[in-house]
């Protein structure tokens, strides 16, 4: 065959790879003689294309439906404000819209091939009763953006539909490009409106999270006070009734042993008062509210096994619960280095930058500490961040130790 043969070129040109930068679906070129010249016009669409135009032209009875939904509840119930369904229909309106965006988003995925995640529910945030629930609706970032993005359809759901249908019969051998384009900025409307803000729903996520360690902390500290005043206070005040009782029956039959009962019985009450000052210094100790920060770590420094120096720089108070929490995480980290560090020295500093309060417990003992492993730690780092703190630990095995903690400061 001579190397002119038409049948060899042909053969060649099959065999030739095809680009990847030259389209092969939706109508575009496939690999042909020459990568410049312009594809055959021929009515080859996927089906990706299809679903891209049938979402275009349903765009303007979508549109349409959605902006006279917003137009109708929405000013209505902003313009009866004043009055007392305004609110209510207002909110309910914004319920309706939050209906709309979930129907969208689901032709968004079918049509358009995306992937998008449902907002949390509008009553998730809200307060209690229907006063909180009314704010909470009111505020919903979710109900409003779906506002906005119904209410601005209207004019691109005309255009889409009109571009589209025109195009179907008169430039379709274009059509599939213009269809991409056009649903392409369809997706950018739909990510930038309906889709959720990963990072609120994030932070929702996490204050949830929080709520429930505030939860499950507070019903372990009333177990923790019911279980000493149960097992210590009151169990010495019954014996001390019962010796009290005995007391009285041996009183006049022999007063002697009468009076060393009322002697044993005085000890017991002793006992008991000591045991409600330390139950009453573990929900909040008095030193703390009285005389601050400086004061009451110093207290507890000196019950420290290990000789800790305390250095506390505060021009002002913090809020009382950033104090309190402050106090707590100092006293737990102080046991743990008396109970487990075998440290000479400690170390505690407390000082304050822009607006967090940072707390610093340093020992030279033998380290290794890691909350990772659970325990103490691991615990209090769950209750810091209840409170939006942060609890940082540095003990490399052989020490020394360094625990940061970060509190939000409130005055």
């Amino acid at each position: 065959m001579a190397p002119g043969d038409p049948a060899r070129q042909a053969g060649r040109m099959s065999a030739r790879p095809r680009r990847s930068g030259v389209p092969t679906s939706g109508g575009g070129p496939t690999a042909g003689p020459s990568h410049s010249t312009p594809p055959p016009a021929r009515f080859a669409y996927d089906r990706h294309t299809w679903k891209e135009i049938a979402h275009l032209l349903a765009n303007f009875p979508a549109a349409l439906a959605g902006f006279v939904y917003v137009v109708t509840t929405l000013v209505v119930g902003a313009g009866l404000s004043v009055t007392v369904i305004g609110l209510p229909l207002l909110v309910a309106g914004l319920f309706g819209t939050r209906v709309y965006g979930r129907l969208e988003r689901a032709r968004a995925r079918s049509l358009l091939d995306m992937r998008i995640d449902e907002p949390s529910p509008m009553f998730r945030r809200g307060g209690a009763g229907f006063a909180g629930r009314t704010v909470s609706a009111l505020r919903d970032p979710v109900g409003w953006r779906t506002a906005l993005y119904a209410f601005m359809r209207l004019p691109w759901g005309i255009v889409t539909f009109s571009v589209t249908l025109v195009s179907l019969f008169v430039l379709w051998p274009v059509l599939p490009y213009l269809t991409r384009g056009l649903a392409n900025a369809d997706r950018a409307m739909v990510r930038g409106l309906l889709a959720p803000d990963e990072e609120l729903e994030a932070r929702i996520a996490e204050l949830e999270s929080d709520r429930g360690v505030v939860v499950d902390t507070a019903a372990a500290d009333l177990r923790r006070i019911e279980r000493d005043l149960h097992d210590g206070a009151q169990a010495r005040l019954v014996a001390l009734a019962m010796g009290l009782g005995l007391a009285k029956e041996k009183l006049t039959e022999d007063p002697q042993a009468a009076s060393a009962m009322v002697d044993e019985a005085h000890g017991e009450v002793k006992l008991a008062l000591q045991e409600l000052r330390d139950l009453a210094r573990g929900i909040h100790p008095a030193v703390l509210t009285d005389r601050g920060l400086d004061a009451a770590l110093s207290a507890v420094a000196a019950r420290c096994t290990v000789p800790v120096k305390v250095t506390v720089e505060l021009a002002e108070r913090p809020a009382e619960a950033i104090e309190g929490i402050a106090y707590f995480t100092v006293s737990e980290l102080l046991q743990n280095i008396s109970k487990h560090s075998r440290a000479r020295t400690a170390s505690v500093d407390v000082w304050r930058t822009a607006d967090r309060l940072l707390i610093q417990v340093t020992d030279d003992g033998v380290g290794g500490a890691d909350p990772a492993a659970g325990g103490g730690l691991a615990g209090l780092g769950e209750r810091l961040g209840a409170v939006d703190g942060v609890l940082l630990v540095d003990s490399e095995r052989g020490g020394p130790t360094t625990v940061t903690a970060e509190l939000p400061w409130r005055a």
